[in-house]
């Protein structure tokens, strides 16, 4: 099983819950045998978990880390 949150906004966050498959499956052909592994991922479960608004919110990506984030908001 593999679980993953992704940010979706300001406030929600999706979850999304995965079963990993895996087969060993034999193909027969009329000169020879092969046998291969395969493996796949089946979306279980994906829930949209809602927070609060948040009163105020500052989009600080791609600012120059040097800089202070107070410098900015003047």
């Amino acid at each position: 099983m593999k679980s993953e949150f992704v940010s979706q906004g300001i406030n929600q966050t999706i979850h999304r819950v995965y079963l990993e498959v895996r087969c060993k499956v034999n193909i027969l052909t009329p000169f020879r045998d092969i046998e291969k592994d395969i493996t796949n991922q089946v979306l279980l479960i994906e829930n949209v978990i809602v927070g609060r608004i948040p009163e105020t919110y500052y989009n600080l990506e791609g600012l120059n880390p040097e800089s202070d984030a107070l410098e900015v908001m003047q």
